[in-house]
């Protein structure tokens, strides 16, 4: 099991107290390992093993659990036994129907400590944020970062340089199934593939009941091919009718929110720097992990800049950055990220290969006129620190060092 800091640390200041924790993410993202550690430090903590009741939807030893009043006579049934707090952990709930209802009463019912994860972020759009305001957390859970798969593979990686571990995170991406063995780039990508299979069947086609199964893995496939670039419902209909097939818009726009769902692919908006507004138009989109592209298109070097902006975003969002695309003028900065206490713009290029290039890349970072940091980010080795505030630094710099951020 992958111990995850990072998001254990979220969650630490809320165990014991009345607030659901939510635990969302893609599917194969570390969520059930999640709850099994909090299980494990509960326990070494004085809690009980009886204390805990632990239900993964999953299984089909609970297959008779998936609705609300089954759900609810089975725990409190197995509550009455049990002496003090009891503490609740529920594996991919969103399968049960009107799992709020049940999940409610265990708050208001008996003293309880609960946690859920699902694969799905319509888990926060549901009847759950009416019935419980102010009376839960989220935390989103990625695949590993660069940073984690470093030290989740330890001395498996060791003589390697900076460079190397860079390339082979950018080829393997960070789904710990693909960490937790040693595993060549083949059969890594076929668990990758794997992966992407089920979130597609569970997460997306059987929970919106979409039929039209080819058309969807289209839209995933065309989206995919085309990260880092700006992309439009319109612009999806375009490459259908170029292919000589006809798909309404609306249908179009109803995967697109149904992929996004799934976390599998985010959706980032662009966003008015001067004008500090956002935009409805030309949004880009970004996957969980960069071993996906890898997995279904294998390497090509035409998609490197969009793996590295990939990377980038990811990298911002686990950080708890608010991440948007900045448009100035006529000009483009790939990431302007905001939180509650900083703010910081990134450009991405794979390398700095002539005068023409370092005035196109710093350019709209040289536009901004605040005292933000601002950040070029390379898979250089060798480069210039600064021009006028702007910082050229490598990819690994920006993946390792906190004080960025």
């Amino acid at each position: 099991m992958i111990d995850r800091p990072l998001y254990y640390e979220k969650i630490a200041p809320f165990i014991g107290k009345p607030f659901i924790k939510i635990i969302s993410g893609v599917r194969r993202s570390g969520k059930s390992s999640m709850m099994l550690l909090i299980q494990q430090h509960l326990i070494e903590q004085g809690i009980r093993a009886d204390q805990i009741i632990s239900i993964n939807f999953e299984s089909m030893k609970y297959y008779d659990l998936r609705d609300s009043h089954a759900l609810y006579a089975h725990v409190t049934d197995a509550v009455k036994k049990i002496d003090g707090m009891v503490y609740l952990f529920f594996d991919e709930v969103q399968v049960v129907d009107r799992w709020e209802v049940a999940i409610n009463s265990f708050l208001v019912d008996f003293p309880s400590d609960i946690y859920i994860t699902g694969s799905n972020s319509q888990l926060l759009s549901s009847e759950l944020s009416t019935l419980l305001t102010g009376r839960y957390i989220h935390i989103q859970m990625q695949p590993l970062s660069f940073q984690e798969m470093l030290t989740c593979r330890g001395s498996d990686l060791a003589g390697m340089t900076n460079e190397d571990l860079l390339w082979f995170y950018i080829r393997r991406g960070g789904f710990p199934a693909v960490h937790v063995a040693e595993y060549d780039e083949r059969n890594t990508w076929e668990i990758i593939k794997n992966i992407y299979d089920s979130i597609v069947l569970w997460d997306v086609v059987q929970r919106y009941n979409i039929r039209q199964v080819d058309i969807l893995n289209r839209v995933i496939r065309f989206i995919i091919d085309t990260i880092g670039r700006p992309i439009s419902a319109k612009k999806i209909s375009d490459y259908f009718k170029s292919q000589y097939r006809s798909v309404d818009i609306n249908t179009i726009y109803s995967y697109l929110d149904a992929i996004t769902s799934s976390y599998i692919i985010s959706k980032v908006q662009r966003y008015d720097i001067h004008g500090k507004e956002l935009l409805r138009t030309q949004e880009k989109y970004y996957l969980a992990d960069p071993g996906i592209q890898h997995a279904l298109f294998g390497y090509e070097d035409k998609h490197i800049s969009g793996v590295l902006e990939n990377i980038i975003y990811q990298e911002l969002v686990r950080r708890g950055y608010a991440v948007f695309i900045g448009k100035l003028g006529d000009q483009e900065v790939d990431f302007v990220a905001d939180s509650p206490h900083n703010r910081l713009y990134v450009q991405v290029a794979y390398r700095i290969e002539s005068e023409r290039t370092v005035e196109r890349e710093f350019a709209p970072l040289l536009a901004i006129r605040d005292s933000h940091p601002k950040y070029l980010v390379t898979m250089d080795t060798h480069y210039q620190d600064s021009i006028d505030g702007v910082r050229h630094i490598g990819l690994y710099q920006f993946l390792t060092d906190n004080s960025l951020y």
